[in-house]
């Protein structure tokens, strides 16, 4: 091939791969915005004025600055005491499932362990297969957990993709680690607690923030397990507010706010309530932003 022949296709390999780049780039860009749109939209909505709301003129940026509908919602008590409960089922639920998650995983990743290829099996099985709604239900009520903070906690105490992720995870670990530890008379219990969690602390915090966001958005064992108010999670407060009218959500307990809500837009109302909601969320994933693809890739990637 001569020296022109050769150029020419470097060339149109350098316009194919810049093609490709401005592609994946608007691809990319076009993905961000139907993202990013949305969220603004709403966090706009809720700092605008409601006469800028209910005259249609917030599609981008807030107008009108104005936080009152912040302070009349911030001053419902129901808000709050469903905000106290969701941080003690996310706390104390994700605590119980990162434990028994490794307590879990830690056996199955053992290749001593007796049990190890059935109990996987059944691991496996279990994401597949379940004994269905009804049968749950049965089962929660009849171990009289209905109405009590357990039973936003025990049915769903651990996941098997998790427990599968956190074993791959351990499976990673050298063997020779845990021999070395066994001869110097350390128990399994101390191998797992002094050795194996230590090194796989990435793929814990990926899964510690998949527990937390699951726990902090459940709604729907709430709304089978829980019937009374008190007990209720945040994310039950917001299905109320996106189903009813503003009004008629802070009349249904007879608040002192109620005539200020009738006053504002109902869609305020309720885009304030979610973005109080997403707070603790934003607030917590970059704290363990950086371990997700690290600990991603430990979990899933043996050797």
């Amino acid at each position: 091939m001569s020296t022109k022949s050769k150029r020419e296709s470097f060339l149109a390999e350098s316009m194919s791969d810049k093609l490709y780049d401005i592609v994946v780039r608007a691809l990319v860009a076009i993905a961000v915005v139907i993202c990013v749109y949305p969220f603004l939209y709403v966090v706009s909505v809720s700092m605008s004025s409601g006469q800028a709301v209910n005259q249609g003129r917030v599609w981008l940026l807030p107008v009108d600055i104005d936080f009152s509908t912040f302070r009349m919602v911030m001053d419902y008590g129901e808000l709050w005491m469903s905000y106290g409960n969701t941080i003690f089922y996310t706390v104390v639920g994700t605590v119980c499932n990162i434990i028994m998650t490794c307590l879990a995983a830690y056996p199955l990743s053992r290749q001593r362990f007796f049990l190890r290829r059935k109990l996987n099996f059944l691991l496996a099985f279990t994401m597949y297969f379940s004994g269905g709604l009804i049968p749950t239900y049965i089962v929660v009520t009849s171990l009289g957990l209905y109405n009590t903070r357990a039973a936003m906690i025990i049915p769903v105490l651990a996941s098997a993709y998790n427990i599968m992720i956190c074993r791959s995870a351990f499976e990673a670990i050298p063997e020779d680690l845990f021999e070395e530890a066994a001869l110097e008379g350390a128990n399994d219990f101390m191998i797992l607690g002094k050795i194996a969690v230590p090194l796989i602390k990435p793929t814990l915090a990926v899964l510690t923030l998949y527990y937390a966001v699951a726990r902090y958005n459940d709604f729907f064992n709430a709304m089978l397990y829980l019937g009374r108010r008190e007990l209720e999670p945040l994310q039950l407060f917001l299905r109320k507010i996106l189903l009813l009218s503003s009004s008629e959500i802070l009349q249904s307990s007879g608040s002192v706010t109620a005539v200020a809500a009738a006053a504002q837009s109902t869609i305020q109302v309720r885009y304030v309530c979610i973005v109080l909601a997403v707070i603790p969320i934003l607030i917590a994933c970059p704290f363990v932003q950086k371990y997700l693809v690290k600990g991603t890739m430990l979990g899933a990637v043996k050797g």
